[in-house]
């Protein structure tokens, strides 16, 4: 299938043939049409994403893959879920540092914003001063048990065992160890984002994927000194989508091709004549090249379905459904994006 795909564009001044191979980390790599596909989509993503902000014309012909299916912002901080934490947990309530650590973590334990507000209701401010893992579980069981979702589905940490039969109280365990163990303290204090990376890394049932994804959301604190452009992990949704722009010879180097995509980004979008202004001025970073190669690959199964990925999965599951909604937008001071 082709797609419609139409981002906006500016006039060309190079060549617009994909490169017929890149060094990435000393290793040739050859592009399949999916790369530039990569940079079609994220111009057109961000544009949808601007327009329904006001900050910019919507697409004058829509593609229909992106109008019928959903998929996330090009920067990950965009989202609705991100967007939450930012305004409602991370910069809301005591802004000390351990109870900042400790909102952030229980709020992404279950990533789930009912779930955030059901505790709000019931306990008023969140704080690990007055934590009470009894009232707390309660609150959780009595939901569970009448049947309602604690957990969002986007991505769920496994139950460590801890000594509890239900998964949530055992998470509340793992938040107190955390806490008990200096977790906030030792990630502030890192060295390097890799190092902060590895202090949530060793907590029982916090694998690679998990330990990245947290640390990002604990850095959108005021209180986090590090770069987004710092250290990437790669989730298995990228490694699929790299699989589809370069092929196997990518494998082993997931990492370094997200660090050249978010180096050369300027570079393929002028190659393609294509306007791409970031989130006002600001560049897409590793984690959101590293979301964007999940988002094509779930969009390369519709586009290039001759491409293949890794998990062998042919379908987009995620339906839009339209928000008439007024949308806003607020990021981290720091980023000096705000209005």
């Amino acid at each position: 299938m082709v797609s419609m795909l139409q981002a906006p564009s500016r006039p060309q001044t190079q060549d617009c043939e994909p490169p017929a191979a890149v060094r990435i980390a000393g290793r040739m790599l050859r592009p399949t049409p999916v790369f530039d596909t990569y940079w079609r989509f994220a111009a057109a993503r961000q544009q949808v994403y601007l327009a329904r902000l006001g900050e910019a014309p919507p697409p004058a012909c829509q593609d229909p893959v992106l109008a019928q299916h959903r998929f996330t912002n090009c920067f990950r901080a965009a989202d609705r879920v991100s967007q939450y934490l930012i305004g409602q947990v991370s910069y809301r309530g005591d802004q000390q540092w351990r109870e900042v650590f400790f909102r952030t973590v229980l709020f992404k334990v279950f990533n789930k914003i009912q779930t955030w507000q059901l505790l709000e209701k019931h306990l008023g401010e969140v704080t690990w001063s007055g934590y009470d893992f009894r009232v707390l579980d309660g609150v959780l069981s009595k939901t569970f048990a009448a049947g309602d979702r604690l957990y969002s589905a986007a991505y769920i940490t496994p139950p460590p065992a801890l000594g509890e039969q239900r998964k949530h109280s055992n998470h509340l365990r793992l938040i107190a160890l955390m806490m008990d163990q200096e977790a906030p303290e030792r990630v502030q204090q890192a060295a390097s984002m890799r190092e902060a990376y590895e202090v949530l890394l060793a907590f029982p049932a916090i694998g690679p994927f998990l330990a990245y994804q947290y640390l990002i959301d604990l850095n959108y604190a005021a209180q986090m000194p590090f770069s987004e452009m710092d250290f990437v992990v790669p989730g298995p949704g990228a490694r699929d989508g790299i699989r589809k722009c370069f092929g196997p010879a990518a494998g082993g180097l997931e990492a370094e091709v997200i660090r050249y995509m978010a180096d050369t980004q300027q570079e393929h979008f002028g190659r393609l004549g294509l306007s791409f202004e970031g989130l006002r001025g600001r560049p897409l970073q590793l984690i959101d090249c590293q979301n964007l190669f999940c988002e094509v690959d779930k969009y390369a199964r519709v586009v290039h379905p001759e491409v293949a990925g890794i998990s062998g999965r042919s379908r987009i599951k995620q339906l839009y459904r339209a928000d008439a909604a007024p949308l806003s937008a607020w990021f981290p001071p720091k980023w000096g994006v705000n209005a």
